[in-house]
């Protein structure tokens, strides 16, 4: 059984994204790891970053990003199947630029690889997810932040990135462009890992917040529209008040202590009362109806999925 792992980035560096460390996190369970990298911006530093990782295992492709042919982020779909097509494995482990798995989930995942390799009924495993927020104590259990997703496929070409890369579909006789068609697309059949994502993309200082939105808004509405956007609204990311949210009292990735000892941004952040920004638009945890409800499906029906959009069909093994 061979795993490969799979990856895509532009500006990682720029963006305050722990991409180096999101692959070496499950660099000693694979036999490869195949990351597409995007002609970044002046000074962006992601390429030697990664090629400085030092492992023969990891193999660069460099690319060149057209969100102009493919809008909407599905150009990070597209780049995402860039790598997963030059992948050799049997299963191919997916993480986005600050996604990072804790060393203590290892095992159980290559166990289920090679429990299912045979079982062809199984084209995915799904993962759960911390979605850490402002700092890294503080992370959504709440309505609306995805509580699974697809990160393991099968190595089979009518496997697609879909959407705006967040997870996959079978899409056969792909025309290689729509990455949000819905039609004569399949949802995966995937079995359920007892292991977690740790994901990191907002947690940055406030100002790199504001920097990785700008950037987001570009791949999503086009470079026009951004500019215009933030000429008239540029201002630090506010992560509103983290009491509201769930503490973290577990352990990070080993391969994350360096990157979190740059935490620098506490005196920028609320931890306590009422929202200091009037303006802030609030996020779905800080209304009441979306709080209530995240108690009751967490806490009382103990149904994570409840009333979640869930790209996939569970398998029960």
């Amino acid at each position: 059984m061979k795993i490969s792992g799979f990856s895509m980035a532009r500006n990682a560096d720029k963006l305050y994204y722990p991409l180096k460390q999101a692959i070496e996190s499950v660099l000693p369970i694979v036999d490869e790891f195949v990351v597409a990298i995007g002609q970044g911006d002046a000074g962006d530093k992601t390429r030697e970053i990664i090629a400085g990782i030092g492992s023969d295992k990891v193999k660069i492709i460099d690319t060149v990003w057209d969100i102009e042919k493919f809008p909407r982020g599905m150009e990070h779909a597209h780049q995402t199947d860039i790598a997963k097509e030059a992948c050799t494995g049997d299963w191919l482990i997916y993480l986005q630029a600050d996604e990072v798995i804790h060393e203590k989930y290892l095992d159980p995942i290559k166990h289920a690889c090679f429990t299912y390799l045979n079982d062809k009924d199984v084209e995915g495993f799904i993962l759960g997810y911390k979605h850490f927020w402002g700092d890294y104590d503080h992370y959504h259990r709440s309505h609306g932040w995805y509580p699974y997703e697809i990160r393991i496929i099968r190595n089979d070409p009518d496997i697609h990135s879909w959407e705006s890369a967040q997870s996959f579909r079978r899409i056969p006789n792909f025309d290689g462009l729509n990455y949000r068609q819905k039609e004569h697309t399949f949802k995966l059949k995937v079995v359920k890992i007892e292991a977690e994502i740790y994901h990191y993309g907002w947690v940055r200082p406030p100002e790199y917040m504001t920097r990785k939105d700008k950037a987001f808004l570009t791949n999503h509405q086009g470079k026009e529209k951004a500019e215009a956007y933030y000429k008239n609204h540029y201002k630090p990311f506010d992560y509103g008040p983290l009491h509201l949210l769930e503490k973290f009292e577990g352990t990070h990735p080993g391969v994350m202590t360096e990157w979190i000892s740059r935490f620098n941004w506490k005196d920028q952040l609320q931890y306590s009362g009422k929202s200091k920004n009037r303006g802030k638009r609030r996020g779905r945890h800080e209304k009441l109806k979306n709080r209530v409800f995240s108690f009751i499906k967490y806490n009382i029906l103990k149904m994570p999925m409840l009333g979640e959009f869930n790209n996939f069909i569970l398998l029960k093994r």
